[in-house]
């Protein structure tokens, strides 16, 4: 096969400065501002050099030894993200630590914004996190990504698709972001990450909209596509050097799994279709980056409401008492999948089995 070589012929992106600041100073609109703004003058005046100059990372240092080119300067902020995925992940391994199961909600509906009400996801949520911490030696941590809706500076900004390039362009974690000279910042996967590392098992749980994940938990999952064969090394790549990539990949990719070996459970809940659907894409996306499922039970579409009122759908789950019942055994589940994974006793028929397709 002839050298693959790096593509290019999309048309510009780069702005006027008379638009980056019009841009810009939309975030001052807010009459509260007008005194100031002669200040704000001054700081879009400096955020216009570091687009200009395109300072991504303006705060680096030198790599060091442990890395392929330990003169490369990487960027601050992974090196923190990087520092605490290695504790999380030291933290989990550590035979004495309580078993921690991350309980992810995936709805976006919030009684602290503009829907006005409690999302029955949430319901769901605290309903399996009451029956896994009642469990001796078992903790968990809740990733509510409702708070990408109703908190202020909650943000997962999109995944930019490195991968499609060559693998060993993402990195683990992603370095795409944070981007300053393109004031892409707070990137709330840089938490992320590491909740991920920690957990023994995870349990999500979410809604159906509109035939697919919400938009929160659809971005997560885009965002965790570094953690399925993603470059640890960010200096073997020179940072985003594509056709390094590409000739890394083609040397012979070892796609390492980051996430593998941890016990995950599911719970799609709907009104009128989709259920199924995305159950099996939720599944499927998990045993691809090697998380062993928790067992039959804890695999679970549902129903809530169907074809009824949206504005009785809380009613109607308080009288599905079934549904409840099928959420906690789907926590039970995981909680036993965790146990027999700690003691080394939840069997991988596979487990020694070489893949024939890397990726």
């Amino acid at each position: 096969m002839a050298k693959p070589k790096v593509r290019k012929g999309m048309p510009s992106v780069a702005i006027s400065k008379a638009e980056f600041i019009r841009r810009a100073r939309e975030r001052f609109y807010d009459p509260a501002f007008d005194p100031l703004q002669d200040e704000i003058g001054k700081i879009i005046e400096a955020a216009w050099n570091g687009y200009h100059e395109y300072r991504k990372a303006p705060r680096t240092k030198r790599a060091g030894p442990r890395y392929t080119d330990p003169d490369y300067e990487l960027s601050i902020d992974w090196l923190k993200s990087r520092d605490a995925i290695v504790r999380a992940e030291r933290r989990r391994k550590a035979p004495a630590a309580k078993s921690r199961i991350l309980l992810v909600n995936g709805s976006s509906r919030s009684d602290q914004t503009c829907p006005g009400e409690i999302s029955k996801t949430f319901r769901l949520t605290e309903i399996a996190k009451r029956v896994i911490e009642r469990e001796r030696g078992f903790e968990t941590e809740l990733l509510d990504l409702s708070l990408l809706a109703s908190q202020y500076g909650r943000q997962i900004l999109p995944c930019k698709a490195c991968v499609s390039t060559a693998m060993p362009l993402c990195h683990w974690p992603c370095s795409c972001y944070p981007n300053y000279a393109m004031g892409q910042v707070n990137d709330w996967m840089a938490e992320i990450y590491p909740m991920w590392a920690a957990a023994h098992g995870v349990m999500i749980l979410t809604p159906v909209n509109w035939y697919q994940a919400p938009t929160g938990l659809k971005a997560m999952m885009d965002r965790l596509v570094c953690a399925d064969g993603g470059n640890a090394d960010p200096t073997s790549t020179g940072g985003k050097d594509p056709q390094k990539a590409k000739d890394l990949e083609m040397k012979g990719w070892h796609y390492p799994r980051h996430l593998a070996g941890r016990v995950f459970s599911v719970v799609v809940h709907g009104d009128a279709a989709g259920t199924e659907t995305l159950r099996r894409i939720l599944t499927d996306w998990l045993k691809d980056m090697g998380l062993i499922p928790a067992g039959h039970a804890a695999e679970l579409d549902r129903y809530v409401g169907y074809y009824e009122p949206y504005a009785t759908s809380h009613e109607a789950l308080d009288h599905d008492r079934a549904f409840q019942e099928e959420t906690r055994n789907a926590a039970r589940a995981l909680v036993q999948a965790v146990k027999l994974m700690r003691r080394g006793q939840l069997a991988q028929p596979d487990a020694r089995l070489r893949e024939i397709r890397a990726k």
